[in-house]
């Protein structure tokens, strides 16, 4: 049988892609043996694997266990702690956590009660706490003074105070200026205020003690201004003294602290009103109500004579003493009791010192 040369080439070739397949089917039958002898090892684990690199062991298969929930809770139940009902008086429950109960409110100040809007427009502020002991509590800010008969006294700028200070300022006012204001034949109109709360030391002095106006317990007033347009000054020396003397003796009666004109450089046109307690209720006073200005110069003194001795002549003692004998030769010597009865008496020459 003869076979011809193309014939020969499609024979071979169909040959070889056999080989090449039978190959393939061989490799991946061994992968498979491979892979399942594999598997049946992780089944078994080494006895001397302690470094874990043998395969790892099977792991048991896990049935999840089926827990029962808990029966609903009957309507008729008492309820827990937590959610118990305040009690009618509203006091929290014995059962409730303590930090769980709101902060007690504050209590209201016997003063805060008096002081009243018919004594005084003084609302309430929030405490404060300043550097250094600043501030206070029972704050009011006094914006005017309700006087007697309703008409209000305001106060230029408000002043931040304590509620005693404001209550004393307030009976201050109702008490004793609305008489000097009415002798005066006028009313209040303004209470010029001059300082107030400050947080400083005394004077402003750099390291000095806590004034009373950094406590808020102080009021420093310059005028009351009346409804007449006539004003009050406190160091006004051109104010009648009786006037100046009346405040004086009223707030001096009042409060602990006055201090205005006299007491030191810092207070000459202002008057400085607090409340500061110090040992045994002692009080200071210091003010010093001067007369007013001469409303015309006084006179100067006369011109010197141009026949006056020289002013170092008549300056020394014996000038004087010469000037005094000469004064003694002119005047007569005065009559003995003896002339009287008619006996002479020698009349003697006044002694003359000799100059020098």
């Amino acid at each position: 049988m003869s076979f011809s040369l193309p014939d020969f080439r499609r024979k071979w070739s169909c040959r070889g892609y056999m080989s090449a397949g039978a190959a393939m089917v061989t490799a991946a039958l061994g992968l498979t043996l491979a892979l399942a002898d594999r598997a049946e090892a992780r089944k078994y684990a080494a006895p001397l694997d302690i470094f874990g690199f043998g395969p790892p062991r099977p792991r048991a298969t896990v049935h999840a266990a089926k827990i029962p929930l808990p029966k609903p809770r009957p309507a008729d139940a008492p309820k827990a702690p937590d959610e118990a009902a305040p009690e009618a008086d509203g006091k929290p429950s014995p059962d409730k956590p303590a930090e769980a109960a709101p902060p007690p409110e504050k209590q209201v100040s016997a003063c805060r009660l008096a002081l009243t809007e018919e004594i005084a427009i003084a609302p309430s502020i929030p405490d404060i706490r300043g550097p250094g002991a600043c501030g206070g509590e029972d704050l009011v800010r006094l914006e005017a003074i309700v006087l007697p008969d309703k008409r209000k006294v305001a106060v230029k700028p408000a002043a931040i105070l304590r509620c005693t200070m404001a209550s004393a300022i307030a009976d201050w006012v109702r008490k004793d200026m609305v008489p000097l204001a009415t002798s005066l034949g006028s009313t209040i109109a303004d209470l010029d205020n001059f300082d107030s709360f400050e947080c400083r030391g005394r004077n402003r002095i750099a390291g000095a003690m806590l004034s009373e106006h950094g406590k808020a317990n102080a009021l420093d007033v310059r005028a009351i201004k009346l409804a007449n347009g006539q004003s009050i000054g406190l160091t006004d020396r051109t104010m009648a003294r009786d006037v100046r003397e009346r405040v004086l003796h009223s707030v001096c009666a009042r409060f602990s602290t006055v201090l205005g004109p006299g007491s030191d450089w810092y207070h000459e046109d202002h008057i400085h009103l607090d409340l500061a307690q110090r040992r045994n209720d002692y009080r200071i006073c210091q003010w010093n109500v001067w007369d007013p200005l001469p409303q015309i110069a006084p006179l100067l003194p006369a011109e010197r004579p141009e026949e006056a001795p020289p002013r170092e002549v008549a300056s020394k003692p014996e000038a004087k003493d010469g000037a005094g004998d000469e004064a003694a030769e002119k005047s007569p010597a005065p009559a003995d009791k003896s002339a009287a009865g008619g006996d002479k008496v020698p009349s003697r020459k006044p002694a003359t010192k000799k100059r020098r």
